[in-house]
């Protein structure tokens, strides 16, 4: 009885990693050869060099909010209002309630939504609310406005390409062939 069990434990491991292996990323995006994936992904900023100059003496690299477009595109969009929260683990931010110097009575409150750190129409969920006070107790809060959600989902959108750009920009490094020497 232990031996079956152990052979089913066995056997069932073997397929879940045989089965795990099956998913990847798809094949007809990448060059066939080998010579060609390596180059495109040191040159995308995707690989690892050894003996890489700009990493001497130092521990590692590390990502933070900063490198994300999406994230930086949304704060600097939104830099002109307070912040009440912005958690990048947990792909959130919340405006504080804000209103211009001209009317106090009225206030806006924007809450983005990371659905993905991918850059396209359905990364962000964008919710608008306005506060509309006829005294301090006396305040109506509705979610609406599709036109500000558009535009500003837009101009997030755009910005957050510029900053992708830049950063890919930044990261090419040209491939120099096989043992760091220079393809002829």
């Amino acid at each position: 009885m232990i031996k079956n069990l152990k052979n089913f434990v066995i056997l069932s491991t073997l397929i879940l990693f045989l089965y795990a292996c099956g998913m990847g990323a798809d094949a007809r995006q990448f060059p066939p050869d080998a010579e060609s994936r390596v180059k495109k992904n040191i040159e995308e900023g995707r690989g690892f060099r050894i003996f890489d100059d700009k990493n001497k003496g130092g521990s590692g690299n590390f990502d933070f909010a900063s490198s994300n477009s999406l994230w930086r595109a949304s704060l600097d969009t939104i830099d002109f209002m307070p912040l009440a929260s912005a958690n990048y683990s947990g792909g959130i931010i919340i405006t504080d309630w804000y209103s211009n110097n001209n009317n106090s009575s009225e206030a806006i409150k924007i809450s983005i939504r990371f659905l993905t750190n991918e850059i396209r129409s359905d990364a962000l969920d964008i919710k608008i609310f306005y506060k509309k006070c006829a005294s301090n107790e006396n305040c109506k809060i509705v979610e609406k406005s599709e036109n500000i959600r558009k535009e500003l989902s837009k101009k997030i959108l755009t910005k957050a390409a510029v900053y992708e750009k830049e950063t890919k920009d930044k990261n090419f490094k040209p491939y120099k062939g096989k043992a760091g020497l220079k393809d002829d």
